[in-house]
């Protein structure tokens, strides 16, 4: 029965933990909180094999208390934060892929490729700017002409639309306004 009490107390206090250290998916998290998530993992375990508990509970508060001060770092020094999590890489630019970096990062065309699929773009040619962030996601910005078009887009040609018609129709050289006012000086004399 002690078993099983210390089970839930393993459980309920490494729940509290985890929240207090976030909530980011695996594939959101920095390298420290990874680092930090399976330590605490395989320490919370540590009693069940046989040391002791409180022991354990402490470990874990202090390596909560580790990240949340790598973190505070990171929001305060840019420096801290390249150093600790790194920055976002260039894969593409301006429509070229920058294969210096894809090197650095030791990921291949063909990776990249099923990344881009993977979020429904068929053609790399599409992409303008594409980076890799610190999280391990891929970041792009279509080209212009391959963008979707917003409500705003779609509002803007709405009202061209508009007041290309509503212009039409006051102005003199609208062929409605010709067969009103019979007016055709500006049409050449062999036309007429």
């Amino acid at each position: 029965m002690n078993l099983v009490l210390e089970t839930l107390l393993i459980f309920i206090v490494g729940t509290i933990l985890l929240r207090i250290g976030g909530r980011k998916s695996i594939s959101q998290m920095t390298i420290p909180q990874t680092i930090i998530m399976i330590a605490i993992g395989t320490l919370l375990i540590q009693p069940v094999t046989g040391h002791g508990l409180w022991t354990t509970f402490g470990l874990a508060v202090i390596l909560i208390l580790c990240l949340l001060a790598t973190e505070y770092l990171q929001l305060k020094s840019d420096k801290s934060e390249t150093a600790i999590s790194g920055k976002a890489v260039p894969v593409i630019v301006n429509g070229t892929i920058n294969v210096e970096n894809l090197k650095k990062l030791r990921l291949t065309v063909d990776k990249l490729e099923a990344r881009f699929r993977q979020d429904g773009i068929s053609s790399m040619k599409d992409v303008q700017f594409a980076t890799l962030e610190s999280s391990g996601q891929l970041g792009y910005m279509l080209k212009p002409e391959k963008q979707a078009a917003t409500k705003e887009d779609i509002q803007k040609l709405i009202s061209v639309i508009q007041n290309g018609q509503m212009g039409n129709r006051n102005h003199t050289d609208n062929i409605f306004t010709e067969t009103i006012t019979k007016k055709q000086d500006d049409a050449p004399k062999y036309l007429q």
